[in-house]
């Protein structure tokens, strides 16, 4: 079976990511049923971290954070890196509170990736990674960033991401 796909449509360009169902299926799973309910439409790439990566998939316009399933096992032990251009879950302190908010690698960020069971190591899982469209996530993380509504490195101009749909 072929690796899903996904087509991120921003207002800076189109984000094409293979997404590893082999490696992460749970994670793989519940981000296509984001996907399927057309969840990440009109959401934003809310923290840009030039150098670091780009987060989005939970926070409407107004900053609002959008109400999610519950959140997923972290399936960070996949033996995936968090190295340039590779999609992983977002989350909290806690390891295994992950749902619908992801980031792209700009960068490699070994810091990021698991190294035992504690919380502080357990790592974030790699889900998937860009396969065209990676100078649009550059050009998105080099963005001029201000801290907004309680959050930091809040884009001055919101990047939103437009429609997230399957692509076969």
């Amino acid at each position: 079976m072929e690796n899903p796909m996904v087509l991120l449509e921003t207002p800076e360009g189109e984000i094409l990511i293979e997404l590893y169902a082999d490696k992460a299926p749970a994670t793989v799973e519940n981000f296509l049923k984001y996907v399927d309910d057309e969840f990440y439409d009109g959401t934003l790439f809310h923290r840009v971290i030039k150098g670091f990566m780009i987060q989005g998939g939970g926070l409407t316009f107004s900053m609002e954070e959008k109400e999610t399933r519950e959140a997923i096992a972290n399936e960070a032990t996949n033996g995936l890196k968090n190295v340039e251009g590779t999609v992983a879950v977002a989350r909290t302190l806690d390891p295994h509170s992950g749902a619908a908010q992801f980031f792209i690698n700009v960068a490699d960020n070994a810091d990021l990736d698991h190294t035992d069971e504690t919380d502080e190591n357990f790592g974030y899982c790699v889900f998937g990674e860009v396969i065209d469209g990676m100078d649009v996530a550059m050009k998105i993380s080099k963005k001029k960033t201000k801290s907004y509504q309680g959050f930091d490195d809040v884009p001055v101009d919101p990047i939103s991401i437009i429609t997230a749909r399957r692509f076969e």
